[in-house]
């Protein structure tokens, strides 16, 4: 055993747990902490410019980690409540990132103190447990719980609140004998496999549905060995992207409203069984539930008891982690196909396949401005396999889902069911504090690149290099095209002015050149198609020379209305033309 103070028992519980990677921001209530991380000299620490920032950015490093966990730091008050965005995104996406927030002395809490908020119920609903301190001799115990619970079942985030006298306290621990809790997580049994893949059996045309759960349960390779094994198409939804590679024969395409491909929701009406895991059956994905479910049964698979059923009643539910459920599925499928009892899904396949090859959406204008189709084209053709993709919101992340091609689990990283502006820019600093060698590129709309825009010092600061491309027709283009069912209004939606500074940028309004250049990063602008691919070229030599983020602004034609409708058989493509 050693005297330490709470604090530093708590930086080497997180030194046991794996950590090595913390961001935040220091300030009077949490500066015992920082002087803990000091002193043990064991982790690398980002400062952010904003307290949000720090959330999102611990999830970009959670989501690209694969096993690693993203820490955020700052102090009490504003700083914390700042950071409950970053919670409520993180727990809508099942990301375990953990906080840790000062608070005042035990002794002025509940007394209106400076900064002194009771954070840990303002953070309740959007974390598996918000727990403010109370006895130094509880940190060690609340850190080895916090770890727990981010891992086992459902992931999601947890809040310590940590008082500054907590903190600075002395306790016994001894750190040489501290073990991480077992993570437990519920199993499907073999009969229950058997009955969902008889079921699936009996089928004519099945389709899986590959939910983000199989990329968090690391179980990509599983999926589609047990697709192969079936010869099963296998629909990706938007957090579950990558998971079968984009030019695999059985990858099906995207369903949904919006973030769909033609080819995928054509095919899914075309199917008569389902088979979901790790799914929670997102309302951008299924559109009203009498169109998606009407003659088709369902079969499925979450590691949360209460997401079965939920959102509607499926013919049968298993409780399961999505890898446990698949080296299940995998050993039976086998078992059965030596034994002959596998249907042959050759032509159901290749009907899929065969819509994949036709049903594309147009992408290769020459307009100017720039449509927006063509600058997915040249990502597509110059990024290549194995590129990491960073998004938030909007006309841009629809457009990207629609025509971008994800080979790998972990290269889709985007914020899905809370959907916050400006999470872009911090998740992408978090990716690349993961991922120090790939290629990274962010994308985002003019609108979500203005959120917290502040964070681009932070890569200049620390070397954080990426591109980030921003799409820029100077509105809010998915609230413009929402507002087309109301007698066409536009409405407050407009974000192009005469900027008296900037006259280049043609009554778009803000200069980003200027912007992304007075904090530290370099910038580019592009007018017209053919300058796109050198303008990417050209970042990507900047970003190498200087380790710096590049922005790449491309001036798109004012108004494009994207594809979407109010029911996967009811998309309006606007006129727009198949690629065939």
């Amino acid at each position: 055993m050693a005297k330490m103070t709470a604090a530093e028992a708590a930086v080497c519980i997180l030194e046991k747990e794996g950590v090595t990677q913390v961001f935040g921001i220091p300030g009077a209530g949490i500066n015992g902490f920082y002087a803990a991380l000091k002193k043990r000299n064991s982790m690398k620490h980002i400062l952010a410019r904003h307290g949000e920032a720090i959330g999102h950015m611990a999830e970009g490093y959670t989501r690209a980690a694969q096993g690693n966990i993203g820490v955020g730091l700052c102090t009490s008050g504003p700083a914390a409540t700042d950071m409950i965005t970053g919670l409520y995104s993180a727990s809508a996406d099942s990301t375990p990132i953990l906080a840790i927030t000062g608070q005042a002395p035990l002794a002025r809490l509940h007394k209106e103190d400076f900064q002194a908020v009771d954070i840990e119920k303002i953070a309740a609903p959007v974390t598996k447990m918000a727990v403010t301190v109370r006895e130094p001799g509880l940190v060690p115990g609340i850190f080895q719980k916090a770890f727990y619970l981010m891992r086992s079942g459902r992931q999601g985030p947890v809040l310590i609140d940590f008082p500054l006298d907590i903190q600075t306290t002395e306790i016994e621990f001894d750190p040489d004998t501290y073990a991480p809790l077992a993570v437990h997580n519920p199993k499907a049994t073999r009969a229950q496999i058997e009955k969902a893949l008889g079921m699936l059996n009996t089928a004519e045309k099945p389709l899986i549905v590959s939910g983000g759960g199989v990329i968090l349960a690391d179980a990509s390779p599983l999926l589609r060995e047990f697709a192969e094994i079936l010869g099963v198409p296998v629909v990706p939804t938007l957090m579950g992207w990558g998971s079968i590679p984009d030019d695999h024969d059985l990858m099906a395409g995207m369903v949904g409203l919006q973030t769909a491909h033609r080819y995928g929701n054509a095919s899914f009406l075309a199917s008569d069984f389902v088979l979901g895991i790790g799914t929670r059956w997102a309302n951008r994905h299924t559109g009203s539930l009498p169109v998606y479910t009407k003659g088709r049964k369902f079969v499925h698979v979450d590691i949360e008891p209460t997401q079965i059923g939920r959102v509607f009643a499926p013919d049968y539910g298993i409780t399961s982690d999505a890898k446990a459920a698949l080296e299940l599925f995998v050993q039976v499928a086998r078992e059965w196909q030596k034994a002959g009892k596998l249907k042959d899904r050759t032509a159901w396949a290749a009907s899929c396949l065969q819509r994949r090859r036709t049903l594309l959406r147009k992408t290769d204008y020459d307009n100017v401005p720039i449509k927006p189709q063509r600058v997915y084209q040249e990502m597509n053709n110059y990024f290549g396999r194995d590129v990491r993709y960073v998004t938030s919101i909007g006309l841009s992340q629809i457009a990207a889902a629609q025509h971008l091609h994800v080979h790998h689990p972990r290269h889709w990283i985007n914020c899905g069911q809370a959907g916050p502006l400006g999470w872009t820019i911090s998740a992408a600093l978090g990716v690349r504090a993961s991922d120090p060698t790939g290629d990274i590129v962010a994308i985002s709309g003019d609108f979500d690149f203005q959120f917290m825009i502040e964070e681009m010092a932070v890569g200049a600061h620390f070397k954080l290099p990426y591109i980030h491309i921003v799409v820029n027709n100077a509105y809010l283009g998915l609230i413009r095209q929402g507002q087309l069912g109301f007698n066409d209004l536009d409405y407050c939606v407009q974000l192009s002015f005469d900027n008296v500074n900037a006259p280049e940028v043609n009554g778009y309004g803000i200069d980003f050149v200027k912007v992304v250049e007075g904090l530290g990063c370099k910038a580019l602008r592009v007018f017209k198609p053919e300058d796109i691919r050198p303008a990417f070229e050209k970042a990507r030599a900047l970003m190498r020379e200087f380790r710096v983020p590049v922005m790449v602004e491309i001036i798109l034609e004012r108004v494009t209305n994207i594809p979407m409708g109010p029911d996967i058989d009811k998309i309006n493509e606007f006129g727009g033309e198949l690629n065939i």
